[in-house]
């Protein structure tokens, strides 16, 4: 198996200059990270309860989910960046709705539905004395009922609609319950036999997809080659190799698999590559460094980039978030080329 190595100075200006004329798209489940940082050396006993409460002194909001992919797009400053999904008619919306536009992204595609509540991560981070930061188990807002009909029919507007004006289209299917049903997975699996270039990061339904290009994670192409949730811990890349490219089989169009610090396997049907990554010490927050990884890929195919240049720079982005600790983070152009010149 062939290894592509690293991008050169020259093949990431040329991404990053034709980025700017690349229109790109993200449909799926959209949400809001919130973080409450709280200061308990504040905290005074309850008069009521026997607890210590958390004085929240901090609060901040980004977006995650598929609106993590999307901001992640708009930060390499394509020519359109369109969210596509639906949230609830709640507060939770307005504030997501509201950084999205903050990034200069467009919304026109996110559908809002009294039917259902907007999807949220809260975190309360809380500290004492010491500078060391501590993260509190999340509360998480999530629907546990399927999409309403009426939001989905939205959606499917809303959509057909978009991919009109889009070069490439990254999906981000998250929830068990999110907006990517059968019936939008279909119109998504018709978009990509009909020569749009559809990309699509599934956490639960990666063996469901057809004709699309397929981007999961180790364990995600493990649960639907193998039936197990979970690879052997220390597979090789040859493991990883062969389960691409029976991945390749069943999804009957290209896949790119990414492992964490060994980068990811590139799969055509006809060859293998590992595409290396870029070697990061620790501290490291790998949260949000596969929605980092879809956006760059996909920002790079839709500028006319070879897959294992695309990958490449996939892996280039996902190495300068995962240094943002606590936060999910983007990687801007910038940021980018000097983490090219640092690379070991």
């Amino acid at each position: 198996m062939e290894t592509f190595e690293r991008l050169n100075e020259q093949q990431l200006n040329d991404i990053l200059s034709k980025i700017g004329k690349v229109k790109i798209g993200m449909v799926g489940d959209l949400c809001i990270d919130i973080y409450w940082k709280a200061d308990m050396t504040r905290s005074e006993l309850s008069r009521e309860t026997p607890h210590f409460p958390l004085p929240i002194v901090e609060e901040r909001m980004s977006p995650g989910g598929g609106g993590n992919v999307v901001v992640n797009m708009a930060a390499l400053h394509p020519a359109r960046t369109e969210a596509i999904g639906v949230i609830g008619n709640d507060w939770r919306g307005k504030a997501l709705l509201s950084t999205l536009q903050n990034h200069g992204i467009g919304d026109s595609g996110v559908v809002i539905s009294d039917n259902l509540i907007t999807n949220a991560y809260c975190k309360p981070v809380r500290k004492g004395f010491s500078d060391v930061a501590y993260e509190d188990p999340r509360l998480d807002f999530c629907n546990y009922e399927p999409l309403p009909k009426a939001a989905e029919q939205a959606l499917l507007a809303r959509l057909e609609q978009a991919v009109k004006e889009l070069d490439v289209l990254c999906v981000s299917d998250q929830f068990r319950y999110g907006c990517i049903t059968p019936a939008v997975r279909e119109q998504l699996i018709g978009y990509a036999a009909g020569g749009l270039t559809v990309i699509v990061d599934s956490r639960n339904q990666t063996g469901e997809y057809r004709s699309v290009l397929m981007k999961p994670n180790e364990i995600e192409a493990w649960s639907v080659v193998h039936g197990g949730l979970f690879p052997p811990q220390g597979g090789s890349l040859d493991v990883y190799a062969e389960m691409a490219e029976r991945l390749v089989q069943i999804n009957g169009a290209p896949v790119c698999v990414t492992i964490g610090a060994n980068g990811c396997l590139y799969s055509d049907g006809r060859q293998t590559t590992h595409v290396a990554a870029y070697p990061v010490k620790p501290p490291i927050d790998i949260v949000g460094a596969g929605d980092t990884f879809l956006a760059a890929f996909g920002s790079a195919l839709g500028a006319g980039m070879a897959p294992l240049v695309a990958a490449s720079f996939g892996n280039l982005a996902s190495s300068v978030t995962v240094k943002k600790i606590g936060t999910t983070g983007t990687a801007s152009p910038q940021e980018l080329k000097e983490r090219l010149r640092t690379a070991e």
